[in-house]
């Protein structure tokens, strides 16, 4: 969704009424996330994808038909047995795929969720998916306001604090509730969209390597920050563009920034006179990766030093070090993949096995 907002928020300010699919279940080995979107607009434009074109046909004859009608469907895609090249998903897996009309009269608050969106600012938009409450219908969520309804004040009251805690989280999913919004039971399907800040990358150390894994962080959608205390290395033409440079002792600055559970912290430096002070800080911090380059003797000197400083053993069993997987990466450019691998994994909880060498499905099946 979030790419293709800013289409769609053209489309909205010329009143012009779009068809919007989302994803909002997947099971198996489906190709895309709940979150992903498609959108047909004006003249049969279509922007976005929800499954790399297995099912976009069908979807666009639903998002026709939803803009006529005025009313939004619900419909579940999956493998065909009989035919494998009838309407459906041929990796095996299933979508369930909302479909529904948005104008500035269905959904009056997707202008402040779009423009909250594209500035940053954290929202999850709230949408009913099925039972008796409105299909469609939608209560944008912000941490300190609401816009819309979805039918009833407490279903909008038990949406609103459960989509505060997704939005923490930056977490995506469905849930469910009584038509007034009572916990206990399932009749309504709600399905909350969390749109958080993009997670930071902080990378220590203005090295080549630093580069390399700040272009592959910034391709995975990262904040990328690089900082480094020595200005002839920290200058913004060694790095990728939209990537931020900062001249600063490494833990002084992470001293002054904020982090959370998404921060990724890759401690490039390779000396102990930026490399301990810094993962002193950071491994007593929120991060979902830390992690630091240098070889094993260097790694042992390193967690001496840490142990020294008073780190505990379960502040040091967080560091990831020798940084990234062992895909026998040699160039910086490998070096970044290896890094960004073990991120991914660590994220997910993949093991990096080849897959060749695993059974049963790709991809989890909770979800």
């Amino acid at each position: 969704m979030r790419e293709i907002l800013p289409v769609l928020s053209d489309w909205y300010a010329a009143r012009a009424p779009f068809g919007l699919a989302t994803v909002v279940a997947v099971s198996s080995s489906a190709p895309r996330d709940p979150g992903a979107a498609m959108a047909v607009g004006p003249h049969e434009e279509v922007v976005g994808s929800v499954s790399g074109g297995c099912v976009e046909g069908a979807v666009f004859e639903l998002a026709r038909e939803v803009v006529e009608s005025g009313q939004a469907r619900l419909e579940t895609f999956g493998y065909s047995d009989e035919d494998a090249f009838a309407v459906g998903l041929t990796c095996g897996g299933e979508i369930t795929v909302l479909v529904r009309p948005v104008t500035p009269r269905t959904d009056p608050s997707f202008g402040a969720v779009a423009e909250a969106v594209a500035a940053g600012r954290p929202v999850t938009l709230a949408t009913v998916t099925d039972g008796p409450a409105p299909r469609g219908a939608t209560l944008a969520v912000w941490p300190d306001r609401i816009e819309g309804t979805l039918g009833t004040a407490g279903l909008d009251v038990a949406v609103t604090a459960d989509a505060r805690g997704e939005l923490a989280l930056g977490a995506t999913g469905s849930r469910h509730y009584g038509p007034r919004g009572e916990r206990r039971e399932d009749a309504v399907s709600v399905f909350l969209h969390s749109f958080a800040p993009p997670p930071r990358m902080l990378v220590f150390g203005a090295i080549d390597y630093a580069a390399a894994v700040a272009r592959i962080g910034d391709f995975l959608g990262y904040r990328v920050t690089v900082c480094d205390a020595r200005p002839v290395f920290a200058t913004p033409k060694r790095f990728p563009e939209g990537v931020e440079v900062v001249v600063d002792w490494p833990h002084r600055y992470l001293r002054g920034t904020d982090t959370d559970g998404r921060t990724v912290i890759c401690v490039l430096t390779h000396d102990p006179k930026f490399d301990v002070p810094l993962l002193e800080e950071a491994l007593r911090r929120p991060a979902a990766y830390i992690g630091a380059m240098g070889s094993r003797r260097t790694h042992d000197d390193r967690l001496e030093r840490l142990a020294e400083a008073g780190l505990t053993e379960a502040e040091l069993s967080r560091l990831r070090s020798p940084v990234g997987l062992d895909l026998g990466a040699r160039t910086p450019e490998e070096v970044a993949v290896s890094v960004a691998a073990e991120i991914i994994a660590l994220r997910w909880g993949g093991s990096g096995t080849p897959l060749t060498a695993t059974a049963g499905a790709i991809h989890p099946t909770d979800t």
